[in-house]
């Protein structure tokens, strides 16, 4: 792997180990401690610190070194997790994507904030002087492996089932030699075993000790053979071990265990004698047992001798690998055959390579058309079946979760509610739904300043919550989902609401609108996305500087999505963002109108019907007895009068709004690579985007949300002129 590939590679898993640690942080906040958030803690430091050492990034190796360090006393039960080391915890994850940043900038030798790094340091030695303290025998910890401890009164029973007598579990841990170089001590595991149980024997194995002269004080030598009192279950104890385990064999023995799992474990042991002989002096095994090991070695052996295979069979066992070790490196290995990352430059240029394919295809089937060749017909529409179906596929493979932005708001809502000082809970749902990777990227800033006012403006104090008769803990929805071809972002709390005489007042004052307006609550609410409005009386480091807003609407218009707010007084607030599913390549609908060729996005297009048969008076038609408002496309866009006595009417749907688009001819469904309109057109309204296409002709794709909105305009300005004439006759 080249170095840049593989830097790149250590960036994004920090990055996501980091957010996985900021989670779980948040997650024992929110439920408390658990060991399965401590260890996922631990692991994600671990994790960050061994992949630094191996490209020698020694300033995020020694700084994670520390914090492991003070981990570990946290998952011994030395250090309490309490609100303090949680802020500490959290800023320290913070400074670690700093020094992650700066690896990723190729300016890895530069601290980028040396007074930081010295204080969350000092802060983290300071816990760990405490803890000696809280531990004055730790220099000796786990006395239990230092000398042998003596067998409780328990008796051991006999078995006549197989099973051994001994009701306990059984350990035999031999670390891997490199384990004090990776930064870990193997008696912390040994610590962190007693917040499980009790040991009721330990052995330490010491003939892998080499002289004094030759003894590398960097590499552990020793192994432990330990009975375990405890109700914890096998996956609970094998978790202990979970940083170790790769290099290292690990084999737990049930309480009870066959005489055969413990004969299987001791024939590949070089100090087997040993072992077995302890077993009998701890009570492990009764004098029966251990007589049927030896017995059951002897015949091994004498069986080896005899057929001349004594040294193929100690090369085979040289090198065990227990059962239960074996087991987990098949599962990984099994999971990591399910996955693989890619550069998003390459999915980027498959997609690209996709709609060239789509545009080739269509081309070859107005060909087979024109042609008149059966044959040729029916292969042209298999080709387009597997190049949609391979359209599909591709684009799936840009999908991803939107929880990947909204996975960055628990710490967001965590901190901005003690620097206001409100209480708020934030409440996420729909996090699985799915979205195109460049729009997920593209919305966060916007849905970040949403979330913002919405705790700075709409949520209020705990006072004025206790006075208004609410729960003095605001709250603070995020919702995704899927709707009409098209995702939903829901942003609700339920504060006070938006004043829409205030919003009003402000926006006359700052001649955004003229005092008589006559503006609907839709369009009073809209002003607050006006360049520069705010109805903030002071500014604070949050917000009220009156930029922001505008800057969401701008972002998410750029994405062909739609922002709308709705807000009752002391009920609270909802912003609702809604987007396209992707920006590639969509399903259209082809119509005609003024001989120029224009494609509505397939997904918002309801029915199609006749104009001819149907009651028209003033852009409105009505439809099954219900009025529905239509857009003559010819007249919007100045196009040439066309010859034709039958118009069609496309009726498309955004969300709830229905409208109506008049056409010239209907050439039905197609496949649509967008591209960009350029500069020339990026300004029209009502259009989205081009596509090219089967001929080589260039056909506009349709702004339906933009259109769908243009009719409700029409139709105030027909009620206002409607209500003007009324007025003038009365006059």
């Amino acid at each position: 792997m080249k170095k840049d590939a593989a830097r790149d590679a250590l960036v994004q898993e920090a990055r996501e180990l980091l957010v996985a640690m900021e989670a779980a942080l948040l997650q024992i906040e929110s439920d408390g401690a658990s060991r399965d958030a401590i260890n996922a803690i631990f692991r994600a430091a671990h994790t960050i610190k061994g992949s630094a050492g191996l490209f020698a990034f020694d300033s995020i190796v020694s700084f994670t070194h520390l914090l492991e360090n003070v981990l570990d006393k946290v998952r011994n039960g030395v250090v309490k997790l309490d609100d303090a080391m949680m802020s500490l915890l959290l800023n320290c994850g913070d400074y670690m994507n700093e020094l992650v940043d700066a690896i990723a900038e190729l300016k890895e030798e530069q601290d980028p904030d040396p007074v930081r790094r010295a204080e969350l340091e000092a802060t983290l030695n300071d816990y760990l002087a405490q803890a000696v303290q809280a531990q004055p025998g730790s220099a000796a910890v786990a006395p239990a492996a230092a000398a042998e401890v003596a067998m409780p009164d328990a008796p051991a029973v006999e078995t006549d089932d197989g099973a051994v007598a001994n009701p306990y579990w059984h350990l035999s841990l031999r670390f891997s030699p490199d384990v004090l170089r990776d930064g870990l001590d193997p008696l912390s595991f040994l610590r962190y075993l007693l917040t499980m149980g009790s040991m009721v024997y330990v052995h330490v194995i010491d003939l892998a000790i080499p002289p004094a002269d030759d003894m590398d004080a960097e590499l552990c030598y020793l192994g432990f053979e330990i009975g375990f009192a405890s109700t914890s279950r096998r996956e609970e104890i094998d978790s202990v071990f979970e940083f170790v385990r790769e290099d290292s064999d690990i084999v737990i023995l049930a309480p009870h265990s066959q005489l055969a799992e413990y004969r299987d474990w001791l024939q590949h042991l070089p100090e087997r004698e040993e072992i077995a002989l302890h077993l009998l002096q701890s009570g492990a095994l009764t004098a029966a047992e251990w007589r049927q090991l030896q017995f059951d070695a002897i015949d091994a052996a004498d069986a080896v001798a005899d057929a001349g295979m004594h040294a193929e069979a100690s090369s085979q066992v040289s090198a065990p690998m227990p059962a239960m070790r074996q087991k987990a490196g098949e599962e990984k290995k099994s999971l990591e055959q399910k996955f693989i990352k890619i550069e998003v430059s390459k999915l980027d240029q498959l997609i690209d390579l996709v709609g060239e394919l789509v545009i080739a295809g269509a081309g070859a089937s107005l060909v087979a058309k024109r042609k008149k060749d059966q044959r040729f017909e029916e292969a042209t529409q298999v080709i387009s079946g597997l190049v949609e179906q391979i359209r599909d596929a591709a684009l799936t493979l840009r999908m991803v979760q939107i929880k990947e932005v909204f996975q960055r708001y628990p710490r967001v809502v965590r901190d901005m509610s003690r620097e206001i000082g409100k209480n708020i809970e934030l409440i996420v749902t729909g996090a699985d739904t799915e979205l195109d990777k460049s729009m997920v990227e593209k919305i966060s800033d916007p849905l970040m300043h949403i979330v913002r006012n919405a705790m700075d403006h709409g949520i209020e104090s705990a006072e004025a919550r206790r006075a208004a008769g609410k729960p003095e803990i605001g709250v603070l929805r995020l919702n995704a989902t899927h709707e009409s071809g098209s995702v939903v972002i829901e942003v609700f709390d339920d504060g006070r609401g938006l004043d829409k005489e205030r919003i009003l007042r402000k926006a006359v004052q700052q001649g955004l609108v003229a005092a008589d307006a006559g503006l609907s609550e839709r369009d009073i609410f809209r002003l607050i996305f006006e360049p520069g409005f705010s109805t903030a009386e002071q500014v604070t480091s949050l917000s009220g500087r009156g930029v922001g807003m505008d800057v969401v609407k701008r972002n998410i218009d750029a994405l062909q999505g739609e922002v709308e707010i709705y807000s009752n007084p002391g009920q609270g607030t909802m912003v609702r963002i809604r987007l396209p599913l992707t920006l590639a390549i969509i399903a259209g609908f082809q119509v005609v109108v003024g001989g120029a060729v224009f494609v509505i996005p397939l997904d918002l297009v309801v029915e199609c019907i006749n104009l001819s048969s149907h009651q028209v008076h003033n852009n409105v038609v009505t439809l099954r007895d219900e009025p529905l408002p239509f857009i003559p496309l010819r007249e919007l866009f100045d196009l040439p009068q066309r010859e034709s006595s039958r118009k069609s009417l496309v009726i498309v749907q955004y969300g709830p709004l229905r409208a109506g688009l008049l056409v010239d001819n209907l050439l039905g469904e197609c496949q649509a690579v967008i591209k960009p309109l350029g500069k020339l057109f990026s300004k029209v309204k009502g259009l989205s985007g081009s596509t090219i296409l089967g001929d080589g002709r260039v056909a506009l794709i349709l702004d339906v949300p933009h259109l769908i909105a243009h009719t409700g305009r029409m139709e105030q300005a027909d009620v206002r002129r409607t209500e003007n004439r009324m007025n003038a006759a009365n006059d």
